[in-house]
């Protein structure tokens, strides 16, 4: 059994990666068992300047320094359960401390796998705008569409005035679905719930189009490797394509 290392950046996201870890692996390994994980986590507050003015060499610093502690726990791999971060990840440095699983490889192939065309991404602010889910998703030859400028808004305050603290609003839950709603008719056949906190708001049952769940895929993929049904990833940071 390897060892996950999760590198939380938002609480809410990353409790519940580890809590589908351990459920995944329960249902692989049986009643009681799941994979052995460790996690680390700095306030996220210490980013959020960074994050407004995209100056991501400091925040990829910080993730550095949480992965060097992962590794010192043990860890085999990390995960970071927050698509967000993966711009830094992304980010030009030295490699990390241990290979990772990136959360946007992970949900692109299970895209392929279903076989749908056009993915409707949302996010934060700086997902549904950066170029990370766009790429993956062309690479494997499958489209993506992000939601207007004042439905990213939208989307970003309910992200960081509510679900990062906890609040789950169904106000807000109903404001979200007609955003997913407004992309179906757009030609969206898939939505990627790419904040790890979107899944606390729309499933399969609530949402207007499937859901990529990326926190469960993340999950998932990493319990994968764990009981070595998958290889270890050989990513350590920055882009995918080099």
């Amino acid at each position: 059994m390897k060892r996950i290392g999760i590198l939380a950046h938002s609480g809410e996201g990353a409790a519940l990666c580890f809590l589908a870890a351990v459920h995944e692996g329960e249902r692989k390994r049986g009643a009681h068992f799941h994979p052995h994980i460790v996690m680390d986590i700095e306030a996220m507050g210490a980013s959020m300047a960074d994050w407004e003015s995209l100056d991501l060499a400091p925040v990829r610093a910080r993730f550095a320094n949480s992965v060097h502690r992962l590794a010192a726990a043990g860890a085999d791999f990390f995960i970071c359960p927050d698509n967000t971060a993966h711009l830094a990840l992304e980010a030009p440095g030295a490699d990390f401390a241990l290979p990772g699983l990136h959360i946007a490889g992970v949900v692109a192939d299970e895209a392929k796998r279903r076989g749908f065309s056009k993915i409707a991404v949302t996010g934060t602010r700086w997902t549904m705008e950066g170029p990370i889910y766009p790429r993956e998703f062309a690479k494997r030859g499958l489209q993506s569409l992000a939601p207007e400028e004042d439905e990213r808004e939208i989307i970003q305050a309910i992200i960081f005035d509510e679900l990062v603290r906890g609040s789950i609003r169904d106000g807000s839950r109903n404001r979200f679905a007609a955003v997913v709603s407004t992309m179906k008719d757009q030609g969206c056949d898939a939505v990627v719930l790419g904040c790890t906190e979107l899944p606390m708001l729309l499933d399969d049952s609530t949402s207007p189009l499937p859901t990529l769940d990326s926190t469960r895929l993340l999950a998932r993929a990493a319990v994968e490797v764990a009981v070595s049904e998958k290889p270890l990833p050989s990513w350590r940071g920055g882009s995918l394509l080099r």
